[in-house]
C-alpha cells in the first residue's frame, strides 16, 4: 500500500473528494494543523470537495461548527451528514422503517442532537413509556460515554416494548480530544444483540454516498473518499464503488497505525476486508 504525506498528489488525480471529518479534519474539538491550506490548495486546483459525516446532527450545525474550528464555508462545496440523511428520510418517509413511526420518540443522545427531528412535529422523551419507536443518536456525556453500561436499562426497556431504534451515527468509537467514546453505533450493535430492530443510518451504507455524489456532480472514478475508519469510511465507499483512501490520524492513530508501514496497513486492511488506493498521513498538502 503506498503510503502519501499529503494529498498533492490525489488532486492531481481525482477531481472530487468525498472527506471525512471526525479523524481527518478535526478531532472534535480544534482542526488538525495544515487542513485549512490543504483544502485551499485543492480548491484552487479545481477539486469539488463534499464532506460525509456520521455526524448525528443536521449539516448546517456542522457548518457552523466547522467555521468555530476556522474551515471557512469557502474551502468545500458541502457537508452532508448522517444527521441531514435522518432528518430527510423522516420528512419524506419513503423508507419502509420509517414509513409507520409514530410522533413520540425515546431520544437516546445529547440535547444538541435533537436538530434530526427539528420542525418534524416528533416529540422526545427520555423514557420507553408511551413511546413509537428509539432515537438513537448516541451517548449524553452526563451519563458516560466509556461504555454502553450505563444505557443498558433504556435499552432494556425500550425491547420490552419493542420499539425500533433509528441509529443515526453508525460509528462504534472515535476519539475526541484524544479520549476514545462510543458512538451511537455501540449502542445500535448492543439492541441488536438484546434482539431489536435496529436501522443504521449513515456510512459504511452505499445509499449514504448518493446525496453526496448528486452534489459533486462527477463520475464516480473521478471521486475519491478519504476516512480514518474500514468499518465506516473505507467499507462504504467501497460498496458505492468509489476509491478509498485510509486516513492515518483519528481511530487509526488510536489504534497505533499513525505511523505503520505498508505491510502492516495492508495486512489490518485485509483482515478489515477493504481495499484502499493508498493510505494518508495526514490532511495536508
Amino acid at each position: 500500500m503506498r503510503i502519501l504525506d499529503g494529498v498533492a498528489e490525489l488532486t492531481g488525480r481525482y477531481r472530487g473528494f468525498v472527506l471525512d471529518l471526525w479523524g481527518v479534519v478535526h478531532d472534535g474539538q480544534a482542526a488538525f494543523p495544515g487542513v485549512a491550506d490543504a483544502l485551499a490548495r485543492m480548491k484552487a486546483a479545481g477539486a469539488r470537495i463534499v464532506f460525509l459525516s456520521n455526524a448525528p446532527r443536521r449539516s448546517h450545525i456542522v457548518e457552523a461548527q466547522l467555521t468555530g474550528f476556522g474551515i471557512d464555508r469557502s474551502l468545500y462545496d458541502a457537508v452532508m451528514t448522517s444527521g441531514e440523511i435522518t432528518w430527510r428520510l423522516l420528512r419524506d418517509r419513503a423508507h419502509p422503517f420509517v414509513q409507520a413511526l409514530g410522533p413520540r420518540a425515546m431520544h437516546i443522545g445529547k440535547p444538541e442532537d435533537r436538530s434530526v427531528v427539528e420542525g418534524l412535529g416528533i416529540e422526545l422523551t427520555d423514557r420507553a413509556e408511551g413511546a413509537d419507536w428509539l432515537l438513537n443518536t448516541g451517548p449524553d456525556p452526563d451519563r458516560g460515554v466509556s461504555t454502553v453500561e450505563p444505557y443498558e436499562e433504556g435499552l432494556r426497556a425500550a425491547l420490552a416494548r419493542d420499539l425500533p431504534m433509528l441509529c443515526v451515527n453508525p460509528d462504534r468509537l472515535v476519539v475526541v480530544g484524544g479520549r476514545l467514546i462510543i458512538c451511537a453505533g455501540a449502542l445500535s450493535e448492543r439492541y441488536a444483540e438484546l434482539g431489536g430492530r435496529t436501522l443504521e443510518i449513515g456510512k459504511p451504507d452505499p445509499a449514504a454516498y448518493d446525496p453526496v455524489m448528486a452534489l459533486l456532480d462527477l463520475p464516480r472514478d473521478a471521486v475519491v473518499a478519504i476516512g480514518d475508519s474500514p468499518h465506516t469510511d473505507l467499507a462504504g465507499a467501497q460498496a458505492a464503488g468509489l476509491d478509498a483512501v485510509w486516513a492515518l490520524g483519528g481511530l487509526a492513530a488510536e489504534q497505533g497505525l499513525g505511523d505503520a508501514d505498508s505491510a502492516t496497513l495492508v495486512a489490518r486492511a485485509t483482515a478489515e476486508g477493504v481495499a484502499p488506493v493508498a493510505a494518508l498521513r495526514a490532511l495536508r498538502w
